[in-house]
Protein backbone atom coordinates (compact mmCIF):
# COMPACT_ATOMS: atom_id res chain seq x y z
CA UNK A 1 0.00 0.00 0.00
CA UNK A 2 3.04 2.23 0.05
CA UNK A 3 3.82 5.03 2.46
CA UNK A 4 1.46 7.72 3.74
CA UNK A 5 1.50 10.79 1.53
CA UNK A 6 0.16 14.30 1.67
CA UNK A 7 -3.51 14.68 2.51
CA UNK A 8 -6.24 16.47 0.66
CA UNK A 9 -7.45 19.85 1.83
CA UNK A 10 -10.48 19.80 4.07
CA UNK A 11 -13.74 20.55 2.30
CA UNK A 12 -15.04 24.09 2.54
CA UNK A 13 -16.81 24.73 5.83
CA UNK A 14 -15.79 21.41 7.36
CA UNK A 15 -13.74 23.14 10.07
CA UNK A 16 -17.02 24.29 11.60
CA UNK A 17 -18.59 21.74 13.92
CA UNK A 18 -22.01 20.26 13.19
CA UNK A 19 -24.82 21.26 15.56
CA UNK A 20 -24.61 19.74 19.03
CA UNK A 21 -20.94 18.72 18.68
CA UNK A 22 -17.98 19.73 20.87
CA UNK A 23 -14.32 19.86 19.93
CA UNK A 24 -12.33 16.86 21.18
CA UNK A 25 -8.60 16.94 21.90
CA UNK A 26 -7.17 13.49 21.43
CA UNK A 27 -9.05 10.43 20.24
CA UNK A 28 -11.27 8.61 22.75
CA UNK A 29 -11.73 4.86 22.39
CA UNK A 30 -15.40 4.08 21.85
CA UNK A 31 -16.79 0.71 20.85
CA UNK A 32 -19.16 -2.03 21.95
CA UNK A 33 -17.68 -5.41 22.80
CA UNK A 34 -14.09 -6.70 22.91
CA UNK A 35 -11.21 -5.78 20.63
CA UNK A 36 -10.73 -8.64 18.13
CA UNK A 37 -7.37 -10.34 17.80
CA UNK A 38 -5.90 -9.84 14.33
CA UNK A 39 -4.82 -13.08 12.64
CA UNK A 40 -3.25 -12.11 9.30
CA UNK A 41 -3.19 -15.67 7.95
CA UNK A 42 -6.96 -15.97 8.40
CA UNK A 43 -7.96 -12.40 7.57
CA UNK A 44 -9.64 -11.50 4.29
CA UNK A 45 -11.65 -8.60 2.91
CA UNK A 46 -14.68 -9.60 0.83
CA UNK A 47 -16.97 -7.79 -1.60
CA UNK A 48 -20.14 -9.73 -2.27
CA UNK A 49 -23.86 -9.40 -2.93
CA UNK A 50 -25.10 -7.78 -6.14
CA UNK A 51 -21.76 -7.45 -7.93
CA UNK A 52 -21.67 -6.63 -11.64
CA UNK A 53 -20.43 -10.10 -12.61
CA UNK A 54 -22.28 -12.03 -9.91
CA UNK A 55 -19.06 -13.20 -8.25
CA UNK A 56 -17.53 -12.19 -4.95
CA UNK A 57 -14.04 -10.69 -4.71
CA UNK A 58 -11.59 -11.37 -1.87
CA UNK A 59 -8.29 -9.84 -0.80
CA UNK A 60 -5.86 -11.18 1.77
CA UNK A 61 -4.31 -8.68 4.14
CA UNK A 62 -1.15 -8.70 2.04
CA UNK A 63 -3.10 -8.13 -1.17
CA UNK A 64 -5.16 -5.31 0.29
CA UNK A 65 -2.01 -3.70 1.68
CA UNK A 66 -0.52 -3.72 -1.83
CA UNK A 67 -3.29 -1.51 -3.26
CA UNK A 68 -2.40 2.15 -3.96
CA UNK A 69 -2.26 4.25 -0.79
CA UNK A 70 -4.23 7.50 -0.60
CA UNK A 71 -4.94 10.08 2.10
CA UNK A 72 -7.88 12.27 3.07
CA UNK A 73 -7.83 15.06 5.65
CA UNK A 74 -11.19 14.96 7.37
CA UNK A 75 -13.02 15.41 10.66
CA UNK A 76 -14.60 12.61 12.67
CA UNK A 77 -17.99 13.33 14.25
CA UNK A 78 -19.16 10.87 16.91
CA UNK A 79 -22.86 10.60 17.72
CA UNK A 80 -21.87 10.90 21.40
CA UNK A 81 -21.25 14.57 20.52
CA UNK A 82 -17.48 14.86 20.24
CA UNK A 83 -15.72 15.89 17.04
CA UNK A 84 -12.06 15.33 16.21
CA UNK A 85 -10.94 17.71 13.49
CA UNK A 86 -8.23 17.76 10.85
CA UNK A 87 -7.03 14.15 11.00
CA UNK A 88 -5.19 12.66 8.04
CA UNK A 89 -6.60 9.25 7.19
CA UNK A 90 -4.55 6.95 4.98
CA UNK A 91 -5.63 3.79 3.24
CA UNK A 92 -7.66 2.54 0.29
CA UNK A 93 -10.40 4.80 -1.11
CA UNK A 94 -13.83 3.23 -1.33
CA UNK A 95 -13.85 4.23 -5.00
CA UNK A 96 -10.87 1.93 -5.58
CA UNK A 97 -12.88 -1.00 -4.25
CA UNK A 98 -15.82 -0.01 -6.44
CA UNK A 99 -13.55 0.04 -9.48
CA UNK A 100 -11.96 -3.32 -8.72
CA UNK A 101 -15.24 -5.00 -7.77
CA UNK A 102 -18.00 -3.04 -9.53
CA UNK A 103 -21.58 -3.21 -8.25
CA UNK A 104 -24.48 -4.18 -10.47
CA UNK A 105 -26.36 -1.31 -12.04
CA UNK A 106 -29.36 -1.86 -9.75
CA UNK A 107 -27.37 -1.45 -6.49
CA UNK A 108 -28.60 1.42 -4.32
CA UNK A 109 -27.01 0.73 -0.91
CA UNK A 110 -24.13 -1.09 0.71
CA UNK A 111 -23.72 -2.88 4.02
CA UNK A 112 -20.25 -2.63 5.53
CA UNK A 113 -19.50 -5.71 7.63
CA UNK A 114 -17.04 -5.87 10.53
CA UNK A 115 -15.85 -8.37 13.15
CA UNK A 116 -18.44 -9.98 15.46
CA UNK A 117 -21.22 -9.36 12.93
CA UNK A 118 -21.28 -5.59 13.33
CA UNK A 119 -22.56 -3.75 10.28
CA UNK A 120 -23.48 -0.30 8.99
CA UNK A 121 -25.66 0.46 5.98
CA UNK A 122 -25.44 3.51 3.76
CA UNK A 123 -26.48 4.76 0.37
CA UNK A 124 -24.19 3.83 -2.49
CA UNK A 125 -23.65 7.55 -3.13
CA UNK A 126 -22.29 7.98 0.42
CA UNK A 127 -19.99 5.01 0.04
CA UNK A 128 -18.80 6.24 -3.36
CA UNK A 129 -17.81 9.69 -2.09
CA UNK A 130 -14.25 10.66 -3.04
CA UNK A 131 -13.60 11.21 0.70
CA UNK A 132 -14.76 7.78 1.91
CA UNK A 133 -11.72 5.66 2.74
CA UNK A 134 -10.85 2.29 4.23
CA UNK A 135 -8.27 3.58 6.67
CA UNK A 136 -5.18 1.77 7.86
CA UNK A 137 -3.37 4.89 9.13
CA UNK A 138 -4.14 8.08 11.04
CA UNK A 139 -1.71 11.00 10.81
CA UNK A 140 0.93 8.77 9.24
CA UNK A 141 0.79 6.05 11.89
CA UNK A 142 -0.83 2.63 11.75
CA UNK A 143 -4.16 2.46 13.53
CA UNK A 144 -4.05 0.81 16.93
CA UNK A 145 -6.16 -2.27 17.57
CA UNK A 146 -8.47 -0.21 19.82
CA UNK A 147 -9.08 2.24 16.97
CA UNK A 148 -9.82 -0.38 14.34
CA UNK A 149 -6.59 -1.98 13.06
CA UNK A 150 -6.18 -3.48 10.54
CA UNK A 151 -9.02 -1.65 8.73
CA UNK A 152 -11.76 0.80 9.54
CA UNK A 153 -14.05 2.81 7.30
CA UNK A 154 -14.07 6.61 7.45
CA UNK A 155 -17.10 8.38 5.95
CA UNK A 156 -16.39 12.01 6.88
CA UNK A 157 -19.80 13.44 5.99
CA UNK A 158 -21.69 10.94 8.19
CA UNK A 159 -21.56 10.18 11.91
CA UNK A 160 -18.64 7.95 12.85
CA UNK A 161 -20.73 4.84 13.61
CA UNK A 162 -21.32 4.59 9.86
CA UNK A 163 -17.62 3.76 9.57
CA UNK A 164 -17.15 0.52 11.54
CA UNK A 165 -13.86 -0.59 13.05
CA UNK A 166 -12.32 -3.95 12.11
CA UNK A 167 -13.98 -4.05 8.69
CA UNK A 168 -14.09 -7.40 6.89
CA UNK A 169 -16.24 -6.77 3.84
CA UNK A 170 -18.82 -4.90 1.81
CA UNK A 171 -22.17 -6.22 0.63
CA UNK A 172 -23.80 -4.59 -2.39
CA UNK A 173 -27.57 -4.31 -1.95
CA UNK A 174 -30.44 -3.56 -4.32
CA UNK A 175 -32.62 -2.34 -1.43
CA UNK A 176 -31.85 -0.69 1.89
CA UNK A 177 -31.48 -2.77 5.04
CA UNK A 178 -30.61 -1.49 8.50
CA UNK A 179 -27.25 -2.26 10.08
CA UNK A 180 -26.42 -3.14 13.68
CA UNK A 181 -26.89 0.28 15.28
CA UNK A 182 -29.61 1.33 12.86
CA UNK A 183 -31.69 -1.63 14.08
CA UNK A 184 -31.13 -0.42 17.65
CA UNK A 185 -32.46 3.10 17.35
CA UNK A 186 -29.83 5.08 15.46
CA UNK A 187 -30.81 7.15 12.43
CA UNK A 188 -30.71 5.26 9.15
CA UNK A 189 -28.80 8.01 7.30
CA UNK A 190 -26.72 9.67 10.04
CA UNK A 191 -25.92 13.13 8.62
CA UNK A 192 -24.28 15.16 11.44
CA UNK A 193 -25.03 18.49 9.76
CA UNK A 194 -28.75 17.65 9.98
CA UNK A 195 -28.20 16.13 13.45
CA UNK A 196 -29.70 12.82 12.37
CA UNK A 197 -28.84 10.89 15.52
CA UNK A 198 -31.82 8.65 16.25
CA UNK A 199 -34.48 6.72 14.36
CA UNK A 200 -37.34 8.69 15.90
CA UNK A 201 -36.06 11.69 13.94
CA UNK A 202 -36.47 9.92 10.60
CA UNK A 203 -38.77 11.27 7.96
CA UNK A 204 -40.61 9.23 5.32
CA UNK A 205 -38.08 7.84 2.86
CA UNK A 206 -35.12 7.97 5.26
CA UNK A 207 -35.07 4.21 5.71
CA UNK A 208 -36.91 0.90 6.01
CA UNK A 209 -39.35 0.42 8.86
CA UNK A 210 -38.00 -0.81 12.18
Amino acid sequence: MGQPGSGEHRAAGESELPPGQRLQRGWPVTHYGPVPKFKPDRWEFRVFGATADGDKRCWTHEELSALPFSTVVADLHCVTKFSMVGAEWGGVPARTILELAPPAARVTHVMVWAEYGFSANMRLSDFASERTIFATHKDGELLTAEHGFPLRLIVPHLYAWKGPKWVRGVEYMTADRRGFWEERGYHNIGDPWREQRYSYQEEPGDGPEL
